[in-house]
């Protein structure tokens, strides 16, 4: 992807992030530009209509939540073969929406998105759930509904699991659901140093959301300093440290020291 484009596709995506009913398909797709330059606008129309495609599948009038979860259950976990397995966490692929449709595997939030979006398009009463340390699919009543796993293939969930008993059932709201993809990648870089400019893209994205912890701007900073973008990166922490003075004097001035050994290391 060619510099100009590239700014682009993030134009579009902070325009996307900022509108009145962000597009989470589409959101997933710009983010995917960033590790994938040959998704190009084609590439993305290909995905739209995978995922209508795949909801045209879908029997016609069905009612009630427990028809949609095993109609959608039936024809994605069971027919299409889509799931996940240990090794998708190893792959940056099982987060780019448009890989887990080409490969029908990739990480619990990301087949819950294609779940949620192939319901969604069919007229299902459908949402993410974000539980701690999975991701899943409600759907009808958030109370009440069905809760199932496109990880294990559309497994039911019942009401067993602990995490989904003592968890609110909130339907993840978009955003949410987008920095929650961007800090997955955000750790699958972190464990391999070589992928520091992953990191960075995914914190430049995170940091373009309308809402995210203020403390990503720190961490962008460090980053650059770890890659030896030694004034860029005191740039950054001397800003954030003007913002945290406010609130913790202290950490403000340890964050301005770090930035000052960070420009030692030009001498």
């Amino acid at each position: 992807m060619s510099s100009g484009a590239a700014r682009e596709a993030r134009e579009r995506f902070a325009a996307e992030a900022r509108s009145q009913r962000p597009d989470l398909a589409a959101l997933c797709l710009l983010l995917a530009a960033e590790a994938d330059p040959d998704l190009d606008e084609r590439a993305m129309d290909w995905a739209q209509i995978e995922l209508d495609r795949l909801a045209g599948m879908l029997p016609y009038g069905l009612r009630g939540a427990r028809a949609w979860a095993s109609a959608v259950t039936e024809l994605l976990g069971g027919r299409l073969g889509f799931h996940g397995t240990p090794a998708d966490y190893e792959r940056l692929s099982s987060s780019l929406l448009h890989e887990v449709l080409r490969r029908r595997r990739g990480l619990p939030i990301l087949l819950s998105v294609v779940w949620t979006e192939v319901a969604r398009r069919a007229g299902a009463p459908v949402y993410g759930l974000a539980l701690p340390g999975h991701f899943v699919v409600g759907f009808g009543d958030p109370e009440e509904g069905v809760v199932v796993d496109p990880f294990a293939g559309g497994a039911s969930l019942g009401a067993g699991p602990a995490e989904l008993a003592r968890a609110p059932r909130e339907p993840a709201r978009t955003l949410d659901i987008i920095l929650r993809i961007l800090n997955n990648i955000r750790a699958w870089a972190s464990a391999r140093p070589e992928q520091s400019a992953v990191a960075l893209w995914a914190l430049d994205l995170s940091l373009l959301l309308p809402s995210h912890p203020a403390s990503l701007r720190y961490e962008r900073a460090r980053l650059l300093v770890e890659r030896a973008e030694f004034t860029a990166g005191a740039a950054e922490l001397e800003a954030y440290a003007e913002v945290v003075d406010a609130v913790d004097p202290g950490a403000a001035a340890r964050i301005r020291a770090e930035a000052g050994s960070a420009r030692a290391l030009l001498n």
